[in-house]
């Protein structure tokens, strides 16, 4: 029965929906729906969402911090039992191995607490480790790749408010609500708010995605050819001088460069290549660059999961550059920050920096990216012999058993560690290989901000919100938020933990609240101004212009580095591989979010498992039906699914959920309960520089059907 009904917003995704929480008398989750006063998501929150509730009342939440026995079954003991017990395991790592023998990986669940948001990273700090990992590494890290080798533009890019066009490589905001500078806060009306007002819409991706069927122009390539493609668009652009020739006079260093690395992207060679007419290339660039003048281009996961990722990115950024798509001296930067300090913005390039030629290089020879090692390279930590191997592994909120390439090599390494936990409210894939789980509150029994580490690029104004806890864990639990038991192991190790670059008392914990006021300290706001606010508030005050630069004494943009000259032309060599026809391209569902959610009831009922999608001739060619099993193989490995026929695919792809799947060889294993399809990936072929970051996506396979 519902006792109360609390305002509050999720915390599951970038989309930070405003939602009502229906409690009962034990201020338990009853039900969860929309706001339809909230100003900034206008009344909008996904399915799953609403179906988060469930997770909070859910018969299989691990309740009690959990430690493996010796026949493999958990047995639960006390939260401070095991913190003793864990600070014992590490101390003779730490005292024999040296602190580069633990490490930490950081997941999608860890990201959306603000209070422990950082906590993982700055206890490794403490440590003296520099074995930090994270999702991010394995999701869009070309992104970092690409600031510090082409420069940035601290104003940022057009803002999508302010298009005539965007366009998009690779994503898919209406599913994701997460595409980086598009309006997710609402998407769907955002997005028919922007085209009312006169904005175009371009869509590149192998699949007519449900933001691509309200595409002005859509480009249907094969998957993995997203690099091929741009190049070809931006030889049309210079050859056309369709680019803004003041502004790469005044801000780009090797215009020249870029020309002649263009030169052999013909738009023949390209549309063979990409599988996409010719007329629909020139479409697409004209539209972009000749009858726009404002409105940027964007990628996700699609180019930046793919081969050639960090090559796709930087094109895809040169689109902006070449074309001018920056906010610009004198216009105003929508969201100079809310929780993050303000900084000057000028109208000029900082340089490629190259940051990870700097510090810190781990003995596979990778440094570090905005703090962290490549997760592309997290195996080898742990399998590869030698000094600084990685001994002990501290998992938060993240699944790497289903989010790594080559699952089965990281079975290997997860189960090889001489200490792994996991804090985690689930048994999830990796939780099942851990020697203790450590159970955390989950969203709405405590208090929270927005994910803010990204809010620029999240919000379109400087927007900010707070909410208390509102519900309770159930009774008779044992369960705190996340920073605590990082907060206890740095005590019971002697460490002196920061957050946020402030010491914290190592006698008596702090409050989660104190916690969140450490994490807005550059917030002109305190932390009860922000609560007093339900709804949350665009921070009010003088506009933030952006000044006058000078990229001539400074350095512009380097648009074609010896690098990514070299990735060029590597790309334009490659062949394909007649035993594998067609290529797998990962996608996204609306009811799940990576490995998460499908548990839910309501949700395992719409999604029970992730077919292998393909286009109906493909099927008819092969003699496949709806719901046969295929097995589909790569050069690495092989798995076999369930095949859906979806129209919207184009011929010779294979589209498969990622996250799904369960251990090799465990209770959960089958077509029928989903698969992996990182039993098709490589760790160690296809593999990008700098970062690490494997393919992903875009992979070549074969398809047969099944026994």
């Amino acid at each position: 029965m519902v006792a109360r009904k609390a305002q509050s917003f999720c915390r599951l995704c970038m989309g930070h929906c405003g939602v009502r929480v229906a409690l009962d008398a034990d201020d338990r989750v009853v039900s969860i729906d929309a706001d339809r006063d909230d100003p900034f998501t206008l009344g909008y929150a996904c399915f799953k969402g609403l179906q988060s509730g469930a997770a909070h009342n859910s018969p299989d939440r691990i309740l009690h911090p959990l430690k493996r026995q010796a026949d493999g079954s958990f047995e639960p003991i006390g939260i401070e039992q095991a913190l003793d017990e864990i600070a014992a395991r590490l101390q003779p790592v730490l005292t024999h191995h040296g602190p580069a023998a633990i490490g930490g990986y950081k997941g999608g669940g860890a990201f959306f607490t603000s209070s422990s948001l950082m906590m993982l990273n700055d206890w490794l700090r403490a440590l003296g480790s520099p074995k930090a990992f994270s999702t991010v590494t394995i999701d869009q890290s070309a992104k970092y790749v690409t600031a510090g080798r082409l420069g940035v533009w601290p104003a940022g890019r057009d803002p999508f408010h302010r298009g005539e066009v965007f366009l998009i490589v690779g994503g898919n905001p209406l599913v994701s609500i997460s595409t980086v500078g598009f309006d997710t806060r609402n998407p769907a009306k955002r997005l028919k708010q922007a085209q009312q007002r006169g904005m175009k819409l371009i869509v590149i991706d192998p699949r007519r995605t449900e933001t691509a069927r309200n595409a002005d122009v859509f480009l249907q390539p094969r998957p993995g050819e997203d690099a091929i493609l741009l190049a070809g668009m931006l030889r049309l652009i210079l050859e056309n001088n369709w680019h803004d020739q003041d502004f790469c006079a005044r801000h780009v260093t090797d215009l020249d460069e870029l020309r002649k690395s263009l030169q052999p992207f013909t738009l023949d060679h390209v549309a063979r290549r990409a599988g996409v007419p010719a007329q629909q290339i020139v479409a697409a660039t004209e539209l972009f660059a000749l009858q726009s003048s404002r409105g940027a281009a964007t990628s996700a996961t699609g180019p930046d999961m793919s081969p050639h990722s960090n090559l796709a990115e930087h094109l895809v950024e040169l689109l902006n550059v070449v074309c001018g798509r920056f906010i610009r001296e004198g216009e105003e930067v929508p969201n100079p920050g809310a929780i993050l300090p303000r900084w000057p913005r000028k109208a000029e390039v900082i340089p490629a920096q190259r940051w990870w030629d700097e510090g810190y290089h781990s003995r596979f020879g990778f440094g570090l990216l905005d703090g962290e090692l490549p997760t592309g390279s997290l195996l080898d930590e742990i399998l590869e012999p030698g000094a600084e191997r990685l001994r002990a592994l501290l998992v938060h909120g993240g699944n790497p058993a289903l989010a790594m390439p080559d699952q089965r090599r990281t079975v290997e390494a997860l189960g090889s560690l001489d200490l792994l936990v996991c804090i985690d409210h689930r048994m999830t894939a990796t939780a099942e290989l851990a020697h203790y789980i450590l159970p955390p509150t989950l969203q709405y029994e405590r208090s929270d901000l927005p994910m803010f580490i990204y809010e620029a690029l999240l919000f379109p104004e400087p927007f900010t919100r707070y909410t208390p806890a509102v519900a309770s864990p159930p009774q008779g639990s044992e369960v705190c938020d996340d920073w605590y038991y990082f907060w206890g192991l740095a005590q019971r190790l002697n460490l002196q933990l920061s957050y946020w670059g402030q010491p914290l008392d190592m006698t008596t914990p702090p409050t989660t609240d104190e916690l969140l006021q450490i994490a807005a300290q550059h917030c002109p706001l305190s932390l009860e101004d922000i609560a007093a606010h339900p709804h949350g508030l665009v921070l009010s005050g003088p506009a933030v212009l952006v000044e006058p630069g000078d990229s001539a004494e400074n350095g512009g943009f380097t648009t074609m580095p010896e690098d990514v000259a070299r990735e060029l032309s590597a790309m334009l060599a490659e062949e394909d591989d007649d035993a594998f026809p067609y290529r797998l391209a990962a996608r996204r569902e609306r009811d799940a979010l990576n490995s998460a959610c499908k548990d839910l009831p309501a949700i395992k009922k719409r999604l029970p498992f992730n077919p292998a999608y393909m286009n109906p001739a493909d099927m008819a060619r092969e003699h496949i039906h709806d719901d046969e099993r295929v097995v589909i193989e790569s050069r690495h490995g092989a798995l076999e699914a369930l095949a859906r026929a979806d129209p919207d695919l184009r011929s010779g792809v294979v589209s498969i959920t990622h996250g799904f799947g369960s251990l090799p060889g465990g209770r959960q294993e089958g077509a029928c309960a989903g698969v992996s399809t990182n039993l098709l990936t490589s760790s160690v072929h296809d593999r990008q520089a700098i970062n690490a970051m494997p393919r992903l996506s875009g992979i070549p396979v074969s398809v047969r059907k099944g026994s």
